[in-house]
């Protein structure tokens, strides 16, 4: 608890047996109230492994439904469970969960109600290992988005996030795509509600085990960022209107 609000930390996994552990081992537990992991049809023992290991909260996906699907299931998770503040951590260790007692801080305090884990800030995303092509890609996309969706942030593309309940609760999130675009989804829906996002700068790792998506796929998300930010610059200005962007129903 973090004055009287749960925190819920929320792993969206798929073959994460190799690292699983090594994050969990770290994720702070006097902090932390609850830990859910969703295993979306890992082919190896992923959720065996969460168990053995004292992860209470499993979900098992019989079939793969993408990592936005993975992602549904949790929050809905975590708002059943009554989650007040909602933090999203790979299970592949590419991102530290040493942060999350800042992130935590950061909404508990009412600072801001989004806080995304950078790899931008400070260089860290070189420094770990990120491929000069998704960096390069990352910048332009990035530039690309702020200027669309007028806002202002360092990157559009991490994996570490943290919410507020009120911002999952007021976006429509479960109306998103199942695939990676969800992520952009997602912060399209917050910029265009109204809440603001915080940033802090987040160490990040690439290495064998961490799960990431190859040429193609990054390319098909990259056109897929650009296609959700342009419908977001159109529903600004009042030239579209998209379900993206309605209120989800009580």
């Amino acid at each position: 608890m973090y004055k009287n609000k749960k925190v819920i930390a929320v792993l969206p996994a798929y073959n994460a047996a190799l690292t699983l552990e090594k994050t969990y081992a770290e994720i702070p537990m006097d902090l932390v109230d609850e830990v859910i992991l969703c295993d979306d049809a890992s082919k190896d023992d992923t959720s065996g492994l969460a168990k053995r290991i004292g992860i209470k909260h499993i979900i098992r996906h019989e079939q793969n439904k993408g990592y936005g699907g993975n992602q549904k299931s949790l929050y809905n998770k975590a708002l059943e469970l009554g989650g007040d503040i909602v933090i999203m951590l790979h299970p592949d260790y590419q991102y530290t969960p040493k942060l999350i007692p800042s992130m935590v801080n950061i909404i508990g305090e009412d600072l801001f109600p989004v806080v995304l884990g950078s790899r931008i800030l400070g260089k860290g995303a070189l420094k770990g290992g990120m491929p000069i092509y998704k960096y390069i890609a990352n910048r332009f996309l990035t530039a690309t988005q702020n200027l669309l969706v007028n806002y202002k942030l360092s990157e559009y593309h991490t994996g570490y996030r943290a919410f507020s309940k009120e911002v999952l609760l007021g976006i429509n999130y479960n109306e998103n795509s199942d695939d990676f675009v969800f992520d952009n989804q997602m912060l399209s829906q917050i910029i265009y509600h109204g809440f603001h996002i915080g940033e802090v700068t987040c160490p990040t790792k690439y290495f064998e085990e961490a799960s990431s998506i190859n040429f193609k796929r990054s390319a098909q998300y990259g056109l897929g960022v650009l296609w959700v930010s342009f419908k977001h610059f159109l529903q600004r200005i009042g030239l579209g209107k998209f379900n993206l962007y309605k209120k989800p129903q009580a």
